[in-house]
């Protein structure tokens, strides 16, 4: 399957970006701690140098707790700050602001010589679809001023978000890149709901996953679902039996592999085969 998903308002939006910057002192970018280099869009990168970075690994509660702590260090010596976040339930969001203040104690210094006072830092918030930057921005913001949704691109236009004395915040777009180098990322991106699912075979994808569960999560699968994981059977067996055992099944009782599929992605997204991260630092 070729991952590929490029909405035309992207363009747009990434043209909008590189109008905005000049205006920024931080970016915040938000990547899902289950996936966070495949959900980085190397555009901002480019977009971003010479301002300070905020990583935010969002969705910290879905993934590894082992691997957030890895990427955290593999961030850190990259020179980014970073925070380990779950936008939805608030979790790591009250130590932000120090660390905005801290990424931007040069910036509050420059303008204090210059007798400029109380200017807000300007904060850009970044990252691909899906990734929680408008939940992020509600929960920091303790109300709700920036549009969500579970779907990819609800995002469409920019808005200014006054928080405090301190912080403005810009809410951009989601953008992914226009093509994907290694279908690996699109495919890990997939996965994790930022690739509109009506473009997917989520048959193909929920194999993927499932041999991927095999070998870096042993276990997980027989747990949720009772069913065998034995290393002689392949991926399409064990989503066989899945349908079998969750009642997946079409007129005529045959098996809905549809279903299964859907079954399985839904409670990989959802927290439900536990704390799961895609890629470790080590393939980085």
């Amino acid at each position: 399957m070729n991952y590929q998903w490029y909405p035309g308002h992207m363009t747009k939006a990434r043209r909008m970006m590189q109008e905005d910057i000049k205006l920024i002192d931080l970016v915040i970018e938000l990547v899902d701690a289950r996936v966070p280099l495949s959900s980085r869009n190397p555009d901002i990168d480019e977009l971003g140098k010479n301002k300070s970075r905020l990583i935010l690994l969002n969705k910290a509660d879905l993934a590894d707790k082992s691997a957030n702590k890895k990427w955290t260090e593999f961030f850190q010596q990259k020179g980014y700050y970073v925070q380990e976040v779950d936008s939805r339930s608030g979790a790591g969001m009250k130590a932000i602001s120090a660390i905005i203040q801290e990424a931007c104690k040069e910036k509050i210094e420059r303008d204090r010589k210059r007798g400029i006072k109380n200017r807000p830092v300007r904060a850009m918030v970044v990252g691909i679809p899906n990734v929680g930057k408008s939940t992020f921005i509600n929960t920091y913001a303790g109300k709700a001023c920036a549009k969500t949704g579970n779907k990819p691109g609800v995002t469409k236009g920019k808005q200014w978000i006054r928080l405090n004395k301190n912080v403005e915040l810009l809410d951009t777009p989601g953008i992914l890149w226009p093509k994907f180098e290694d279908q690996a990322v699109g495919m890990r991106l997939a996965m994790i709901g930022s690739i509109n699912d009506e473009i997917l075979n989520i048959d193909e994808l929920a194999l993927e996953l499932i041999q991927y569960l095999r070998n870096a999560y042993p276990g997980t699968l027989e747990k949720r679902y009772q069913c065998e994981e034995a290393a002689e059977k392949e991926a399409l067996q064990i989503l066989e039996e899945v349908a079998k055992l969750r009642g997946c099944l079409i007129k005529g009782g045959e098996l809905d592999y549809g279903k299964a599929s859907r079954l399985l992605m839904d409670d990989f997204r959802s927290g439900k085969l536990g704390r799961i991260t895609l890629e470790m630092p080590e393939e980085a």
